[in-house]
């Protein structure tokens, strides 16, 4: 592969997480009597709440406010039941092995906390594959912004002309072409349906790559 170093979105790239926490979000809206529309749900992934908040929406909804540490404290248990027996997306672990064998630094980039990537690189033994990690608190802003894209350059002392961003969610590729990486979107089940055509190339899946 003819970059310099590949830096990995985590979750919807590396484990397929996104599908869990929008089902967990859909039976929230459920059971308070609405509809969370896979399109709808899309505007936050890739980001946080400041992008588009599920929260907010349920509330303007329904006209009401409501709990969300309990709610919150709730649906991590779902999702983590949900993905007890995840494993990594197809074709990460023989991409991953391809990179290393041929000198590529690798890195994971997530707008997601360190408990969360870090917990899963280590459950899957994915870890030993990444130069570094780079995710909420590493920079002043989490993506659509390019800020964790650049630290990460920074840390693996790269050019960003030279680097491959590989993303699932639009606020993803917004924030790494705009720290001027090339882009190639990798569609999952939740992120289906979104216009990619701002990416350099959208991929069925990682295992086009081998």
């Amino acid at each position: 592969m003819d970059f310099d170093a590949v830096l990995f979105d985590f979750d919807g790239i590396l484990v397929d997480t996104e599908w869990a926490i929008y089902e967990a979000w859909y039976r929230t809206f459920r059971d308070h009597g609405h509809e969370l529309p896979l399109d709808v749900y899309t505007r936050c992934v890739g980001s946080d709440f400041d992008t588009w908040s599920p929260k907010t929406h349920l509330e303007d909804l329904t006209g009401r406010s409501f709990d969300w540490h309990q709610l919150d404290a709730d649906r991590q248990v779902e999702i983590r039941a949900d993905l007890e027996n995840a494993g990594p997306m197809p074709g990460v672990v023989p991409l991953l092995e391809k990179l290393r064998a041929e000198g590529v630094a690798i890195a994971a980039v997530s707008s997601s906390t360190h408990h969360w990537v870090d917990g899963w690189l280590e459950k899957l033994r994915l870890a030993s594959y990444f130069d570094t990690t780079v995710c909420r608190g590493d920079a002043p802003r989490i993506k659509p912004a390019p800020d964790l894209w650049l630290e990460a350059l920074q840390r693996l002392d790269r050019q960003p002309d030279r680097c491959l961003a590989i993303e699932d969610s639009l606020n993803g590729v917004k924030s790494a072409k705009e720290a001027g990486l090339t882009v190639w979107a990798v569609p999952n089940r939740t992120t289906a349906g979104i216009d990619f055509s701002l990416a350099d190339r959208v991929l069925p899946s990682l295992e086009a790559l081998l």
